[in-house]
């Protein structure tokens, strides 16, 4: 993650016109390490006032930040193993956060879980100079459901909020999974250089002790293969500790992420850093 500076204060735009964004405003933002806290989320609720997440977990929803790509890939599988995540995540009640494209697998996944579940299941995220880009239903076609201001329409793509820049994208998705229920965590499907960089920032997170949540790689066709052999030769070259290599777990489908997810039990190795109270 890059560093330098303090960002402004961000004010996103929402295409949901009937409740204020979630998370809508993050001041001072560093561009350090991380600006999560390792204590107890507090997300906020529509009103603008915060819920105590130890005093009712069993209310909260469960969320997945799903990183993908926003291009199709040239194998069916790709797009079809974001519909199957979707559908697996519709039969369980569970909520989507992710990058607030329209394109590739973060469209379908967004768009099928909207079609089973509802707008409300789904939060976009995207930095305003990635809107234009980040159209679809097809990476080569204006999009059908873009409203006036740009934004996907909300009843197709769930809300979508704006935001500054990449570091609000990254650490607002963050705060949603914190601030969710048990089995809330991170999945990455298939993609490019920005799916990889926030997968492994989350990782980095975790074993510095900044979250406790899963992150799990939903490996297609063995896309993620390359990455998971170069986790084993890290620990073999002594890069990785033993305690940390199984931070970030492997699933095959759908339903064996969200198991995962669900089950996850933080690393042996990871750090017992104090973050948030300095």
């Amino acid at each position: 993650m890059a560093s330098g500076g303090v960002s402004p204060r961000v004010s996103p735009t929402t295409n949901d016109l009937n409740t204020p964004p979630v998370l809508s405003n993050i001041t001072n933002l560093p561009h350090g390490p991380s600006p999560l806290s390792n204590s107890t989320p507090q997300p906020s609720t529509s009103n603008g006032t915060s819920t105590t997440v130890s005093s009712t977990p069993n209310t909260l929803p469960t969320k997945i930040c799903v990183f993908c790509g926003a291009s199709p890939g040239k194998s069916p599988a790709h797009m079809e193993a974001a519909r199957a995540l979707a559908r697996t995540m519709a039969s369980q009640n569970i909520q989507l956060v992710y990058g607030g494209g329209t394109v590739g697998l973060m469209g379908e996944v967004a768009r099928t879980l909207v079609s089973l579940s509802g707008p409300s299941s789904v939060h976009g995220i995207i930095p305003a100079p990635l809107v234009k880009f980040e159209r679809g239903p097809s990476s080569s076609h204006p999009s059908d459901h873009q409203t006036g201001d740009s934004l996907p329409e909300y009843e197709v793509y769930g809300k979508t909020t704006v935001v500054k820049d990449m570091h609000t994208r990254k650490s607002m998705m963050a705060q949603e999974v914190l601030g969710g229920g048990p089995g809330s965590g991170f999945v990455a499907l298939s993609g490019g250089y920005g799916t990889l960089e926030e997968l492994m920032e989350v990782v980095t997170w975790n074993q510095l002790g900044i979250h406790n949540r899963g992150v799990i790689v939903l490996n297609i066709e063995g896309y993620w293969d390359g990455l998971l052999a170069w986790v084993r030769g890290a620990v073999e070259s002594g890069f990785v500790g033993e305690g940390n290599k199984n931070i970030m777990g492997e699933a095959r489908s759908g339903e064996e992420a969200v198991e995962l997810l669900r089950s996850y039990q933080v690393s042996a190795g990871r750090f017992k850093l104090e973050w948030g109270n300095e």
